[in-house]
């Protein structure tokens, strides 16, 4: 029970944090203008990955995407990239968990095939995970590198050179969202050691005897053994000839030593 419950909660957490790459990605703000010199303006300007969209006081919103590409700075491409390959990972993880779930049963597959399907998504979530949160945190270090470049411009005296760009709502929701898909991720990889059949631990190991080997006849021949005294069959003189005692005294053989 405790794995199928790891395993489904792996699951909800990685879509809602597949879900929350998807929405990230599309969020046009994830850079806002920054208005602390300047909290009343006309004009609100706002970018995201795809296009940049500005505000008037009126109401008024236009938005125009990017019409070039290699126009665009590397580092930016390479963050639209990396988000790009998460939402890619965790939609191919998501189809691979859906099959792999214990509480679903598809034709004779076996626990084992399971298991690895477990661990393949659960790589899967943690790599999309990895890739939201590293895009996330590039695209965070260069509006920092941006807002500190702008900030000496402004106390040079120029003023207006550029505005200046702070974080939009989309890099908390991509931040959060790769957490999620990396804790369901984690999910999952615990969930598979519970998948896995048990195998014996420990290997049949034969013991041989010092000595000579026992051997076993069956029907109504006799048990013999290497360690049995050896019987003989005939009279002799060992038989006839009587023991003595400490005393000195002869003793004979009771007709009970035959038997």
């Amino acid at each position: 029970m405790s794995t199928t419950i790891c395993q489904v909660m792996g699951f909800l957490v990685s879509s809602l944090g597949v879900a929350g790459c998807i929405v990230s990605t599309a969020m046009d703000s994830w850079s806002t203008q920054d208005l602390y010199d300047n909290p009343v303006t006309a004009v609100f300007q706002y970018q995201g990955l795809w296009r940049s969209c500005v505000r008037q006081s009126s109401g008024f919103t236009e938005c125009r995407p990017y019409f070039t590409i290699l126009g665009l700075p590397a580092m930016f491409q390479a963050v639209r990239a990396l988000m790009i390959v998460g939402i890619v990972l965790g939609i191919l993880g998501l189809l691979v968990c859906i099959f792999a779930l214990k509480c679903i049963r598809i034709g004779t597959m076996e626990d084992s095939a399971k298991a690895n399907m477990t661990l393949t998504s659960g790589i899967m979530f943690i790599i999309a995970g990895l890739c939201a949160i590293t895009g996330v945190s590039v695209f965070a270090n260069m509006l920092v590198t941006n807002f500190w470049m702008s900030t000496a411009n402004m106390y040079q005296g120029m003023q207006n050179v550029q505005n200046r760009y702070t974080f939009g709502s989309a890099l908390f929701v991509g931040w959060v969202a790769g957490g999620l898909a990396l804790v369901g991720g984690i999910l999952m990889c615990l969930a598979c050691r519970g998948l896995i059949p048990e195998e014996s631990r420990y290997k049949a190991v034969s013991y041989n005897a010092s000595g000579r080997n026992i051997s076993y006849r069956t029907g109504p021949y006799k048990v013999a053994s290497g360690y049995e005294p050896e019987t003989k069959t005939r009279k002799g003189a060992g038989y006839e000839e009587a023991a003595r005692s400490e005393d000195g005294r002869r003793s004979y053989p009771s007709k009970y030593d035959y038997v």
